[in-house]
């Protein structure tokens, strides 16, 4: 699981098994007891919340936006 980054108290991640077909970019957003996937295209939208507050989930948001093209750049990378 290639951690992308931390922040806000959270691990940014993708797995390294992302389906077969693979599936589109998209990072996962964890902490103790809540995860959420956010797609970045065609728009950063939020895939999936567990236990995230909506605040919280604005956040998270608001980076994923922020870092989208990083996170590209470390999904191209590691996929290869």
């Amino acid at each position: 699981m290639p951690v992308v980054f931390r922040e806000a108290g959270c691990r940014f991640h993708f797995f390294a098994n992302e389906g077969n077909p693979r599936e589109p970019v998209h990072i996962h957003v964890a902490r103790a007891g809540a995860d959420a996937k956010f797609w970045l295209y065609p728009d950063v939208e939020l895939a999936y919340n567990r236990g995230f507050d909506a605040r919280t989930i604005s956040v998270l948001r608001r980076i994923v936006v922020i870092r989208s093209a990083e996170i590209e750049d470390a999904w191209n990378d590691f996929f290869a």
